[in-house]
């Protein structure tokens, strides 16, 4: 049997509905400022090789014994006025977190048949929380190979590869959470695909589709079905030909990566004063329009008095003195008031 009060409890499970999407919304905006700033620089990550081969005795495992080789992995951040010759900045460069801050985990690949034994080398942040300038493996050896190198970056707040479908419809391709939810967001928004009685709900166009296989969906709907469209980065392939002839080091190859860096410190500093003196500036308008709108009531209330006067003056005056007359007696507390003779027709017939 159909209850009455039923429908009301419908609207308030909508109601809820709708504050739980605005409540996840504020949440992931939230944890976005609470991060500290970040600007993007080009990381500039150098890997080469050197080598060594002192033998001097003619048998070859002697040799083998005797020589050895080094590959190294290092780098820096790019700069404006950053000579990129002699890798020496033009002026003070502001401190930045060491090299292996910007990465999560590093393995490398030997040729097995060469170290059968130890052919992959693994640096974990999780195993080795302390920062490091660069890395370096060294090893035995007269023959030349191609090591392989694997680059997991570490991001600050995490970000996640979006699925092609996806990347297809924002435009993104590695982004944070946050900030995919939010393209999805605008995408709606944009697009007029908000219900309008139902502003917690939207209309999926054919891309939307797609998607998510949905005509129609919700906010909470999307946090949900938004996991199985994200994975993880994929690392960052590199090869490396480990050169035991010619001069040494051997040539150094060279990769560009895009990370993001904490302001410096003079900038976090000047942002934070800039953003004293708008608010500052934002505390005198608020202050100038609430003057104003002070005025606005003062001049709508005079407007009624006078507005009211002109249309019914008689009227008007009689029941401004009958107001005033009450409120001077409750004000000045009159001994003369007498109710029994107020409950009476007379007693309003009286002269003024």
């Amino acid at each position: 049997m159909f209850l009455p009060e039923s429908a009301l409890y419908t609207q308030l499970l909508d109601f809820e509905a709708q504050v739980d999407t605005a409540l996840a919304k504020r949440k992931f905006d939230i944890q976005e400022t609470r991060l500290p700033p970040h600007v993007q620089k080009t990381l500039r990550v150098y890997v080469f090789n050197t080598f060594s081969n002192h033998a001097k005795i003619d048998s070859e495992n002697n040799k083998a014994n005797e020589s050895s080789w080094s590959l190294r992995i290092t780098g820096r951040i790019l700069e404006d006025g950053m000579d990129s010759k002699s890798g020496i900045s033009q002026r003070s460069s502001p401190p930045y977190p060491k090299f292996s801050a910007f990465f999560k985990k590093i393995t490398i690949h030997l040729d097995q048949s060469i170290y059968p034994d130890n052919h992959v080398i693994v640096w974990d942040s999780a195993r080795s929380p302390a920062q490091h300038d660069g890395f370096e493996v060294k090893r035995k050896g007269n023959k030349e190979f191609t090591a392989l190198i694997a680059i997991e970056m570490n991001y600050t707040p995490d970000k996640f590869m979006v699925s092609p479908q996806l990347s297809k419809l924002l435009g993104i391709e590695v982004e944070t959470r946050p900030r995919i939810i939010a393209s999805i967001f605008n995408y709606v928004k944009s697009r007029k695909l908000q219900i309008p009685n139902d502003p917690s709900s939207f209309i999926c166009d054919p891309s939307l589709q797609r998607v998510f296989g949905e005509e129609r969906m919700d906010f909470t709907t999307v946090f949900q079905k938004l996991a199985q469209h994200l994975s993880q980065p994929q690392p960052i392939h590199l090869e490396h030909n480990i050169k035991l002839s010619g001069y040494a080091p051997a040539v150094t190859a060279c990769y560009d990566i895009q990370v993001d860096v904490p302001f410096p410190l003079e900038k976090d500093k000047s942002t934070f004063l800039s953003s004293l003196e708008s608010q500052k500036e934002i505390e005198a308008y608020d202050e100038a329009i609430r003057v104003s709108l002070k005025k606005i009531q003062e001049h709508r209330r005079r407007r009624a008095f006078f507005l009211s006067f002109s249309q019914s003056p008689v009227e008007f005056i009689d029941t401004l003195i009958t107001s005033q007359s009450k409120d001077l007696k409750l004000v000045a507390g009159d001994a003369r008031h007498n109710v029994e003779k107020e409950l009476r027709s007379e007693f309003y017939n009286q002269p003024w």
